[in-house]
């Protein structure tokens, strides 16, 4: 494995545990301290994602740095795992970007040889 697809499979693992973690705390610990009087849900699955979103920041500049994004972008991309569901958007778009930008499959590169047998 290259350095790039290591640092995109980390992203997405992330990307995936960022916003689940996200979706936890917003629809299921946050109705839970304000209907049902219980705050203990709420501070322990938000703390969980605080220590989550850490990682996921820094997989995301590991994977910006590998494709040499640029500040703007990778800015964007740690601020989608702030806003519930965005996480999972902005992993999908991530994926297919750095897809185009280089295929990751060996066999591509072997494509792109030129052909000396003639």
């Amino acid at each position: 494995m290259n350095g790039r697809r290591i640092a995109l499979v980390a992203y997405r693992t992330f990307a995936w545990i960022t916003g689940i973690g996200l979706v936890l705390l917003v629809c299921v610990a946050m109705p839970i301290k304000y209907t049902g009087g219980s705050s203990r849900p709420t501070a322990i699955i938000g703390m969980l994602h605080g220590f989550l979103y850490m990682g996921y920041v820094v997989c995301t500049l590991v994977l910006a740095e590998r494709c040499r994004w640029r500040p703007v972008r990778a800015v964007l991309v740690a601020l989608a795992g702030t806003v519930p569901f965005v996480s999972f958007v902005a992993e999908r778009k991530v994926t297919r970007l750095v897809a185009q930008e280089s295929p990751l499959a060996p066999h591509r590169a072997a494509d792109q040889q030129p052909d000396l047998s003639a």
